[in-house]
């Protein structure tokens, strides 16, 4: 029996009050109480910068072999990277929609774009593959460290790879980058897919030969069935979303990457120019392992929000709880249906929800409806189309200078520093979705903004 069951929920209703609009479907924004300063807990974290620089230096060695294999990625060098776009027309867009001035600069982290899969999946999922297929190497004697790791596409290490398995479950985003970067490696390749896995995603997978197991249960369904595969299959490794650091890890580069592309745009960060960043959030690992990459470089200078849909907000629950894993959505009776199917997530990772209980400033949860105006005001402002899961990021800033996020940043000290600060939206797939279901989203869009 689940912590969450030992006692009845009249009893978690009123000790944790926010419960009630939550399982209302209601849209609510939580500010953690359990945040610290991040001074106080660095030296406890189970991982820090030195991991972090180690998940770097791998997939600065594989990116010959990137650029090699995938040549969108060869004018920057074999790394995985996307753009950081300033947005004052969706900015201005936004206070229009809400009736509200919004201080500070709003911009774009446009992983929505990144290569190979579309998506931030493309970071921890390609990275988890890559260092298996390294480790794989390394103890064939097929690869050192010194070499050029382009001799990994050679016949004999793809043949090599051939008799190794990778099992994962998935919404659809991260089977994709794990899909297509196995597959590519030589690696046989099983996607257990949720019910809320997109067709397209499904059919793309399949052209690239990897093995798509359909279910008609939730994201954890399909992460249990992928778990069972890979435990009954010689020569499998099993990536795990709910539980992996080598993912986590993987996300968390994104944060170096940040740095250099705001020095590069002279956007300064520091206690009198606040950096606060929102992102989408399923089971965690992404937003966690971005969020924890800037807590290591900015410190009390970032603040971080997670953003999930109100019929899928597993980690507001988790943490808010301190239950994490101990409870789903569905125990409150939410359905966990929603059309942002990359966050369509029942239970929370308990690795990264007890991760960030000291680091995470908040979370909010957003309407489909919401979701959805939000994907044709980008569009119609920006030009900019994603799914709807990446528009979560969005509002982020509106919902701070709300009543509630009012009284955060009062007690912050950040009130008097909004004209200074940066919000970046992180915008985390879209752009490989089939223009007859990029049509139909916005259409729905535009007509809720009409409406």
């Amino acid at each position: 029996m689940h912590a969450f069951q030992q006692k009845p929920l009249t009893q978690w209703l009123q000790s944790h009050p926010l419960l009630n609009p939550i399982i209302a479907h209601q849209e609510v924004y939580w500010f953690n109480p359990g945040l610290r300063q991040f001074a106080e807990v660095v030296d406890a974290l189970p991982l820090g910068t030195a991991e972090i620089r180690e998940a770097a230096d791998r997939l600065q060695r594989f990116a010959p072999y990137i650029a090699q294999t995938f040549p969108d990625t060869a004018d920057n060098g074999g790394l995985i990277e996307s753009p950081l776009v300033k947005i004052p027309k969706a900015q201005q867009a936004l206070e229009t929609l809400y009736g509200l001035s919004l201080p500070g600069t709003l911009m774009l982290k446009c992983d929505s774009h990144l290569p190979i899969s579309g998506s931030i999946k493309a970071r921890g999922g390609i990275y988890e593959v890559l260092k298996h297929a390294e480790t794989l190497a390394l103890d064939a004697g097929l690869l050192s460290l010194d070499d050029d790791y382009r001799g990994l596409a050679t016949p004999a290490c793809r043949n090599f790879f051939t008799e190794h398995s990778i099992v994962v479950g998935s919404t659809g985003n991260l089977g994709l980058s794990i899909g297509i970067m196995g597959a590519q490696l030589g690696f046989k390749v099983c996607v257990h897919m949720s019910a809320d896995a997109r067709q397209w995603k499904k059919d793309l997978l399949r052209s690239k030969g990897v093995i798509v197991v359909e279910h008609p249960d939730d994201y954890s369904k399909a992460v249990e069935q992928g778990r069972l595969e890979a435990q009954q299959t010689p020569r499998c490794h099993f990536i795990d979303d709910e539980n992996s650091q080598d993912l986590f890890l993987g996300y968390s580069v994104a944060a170096q990457r940040l740095k250099q592309q705001l020095h590069e745009q002279g956007i300064v960060v520091d206690n009198e120019h606040p950096l606060f960043v929102y992102l989408p959030c399923g089971v965690g690992g992404g937003p966690g392992g971005v969020a924890f990459g800037l807590k290591q470089i900015f410190g009390d200078q970032v603040h971080c929000f997670f953003a999930e849909p109100t019929h899928s907000p597993c980690m507001l629950v988790g943490m808010y709880t301190g239950l994490h894993d101990q409870v789903s959505v569905q125990e409150l009776g939410i359905d966990n249906k929603t059309c942002a199917d990359g966050l369509a997530v029942g239970r929370p990772s308990a690795f990264v929800g007890r991760l960030m209980t000291p680091l995470l400033d908040g979370i909010y949860t957003l309407e489909d409806d919401t979701l959805y105006r939000l994907l044709a005001l980008l569009n119609d402002s920006e030009e900019i189309t994603l799914e709807p899961s990446a528009l979560a990021g969005l509002p982020g800033m509106v919902r701070l200078v709300a009543e509630d996020g009012l009284q955060y940043l009062e007690q912050k000290g950040l009130s008097d520093k909004l004209d200074r600060a940066t919000h970046i939206a992180w915008a985390t797939d879209g752009n490989m979705v089939p223009e007859q279901e990029r049509s139909h989203y916005y259409e729905t869009g535009k007509a809720l903004l009409s409406a």
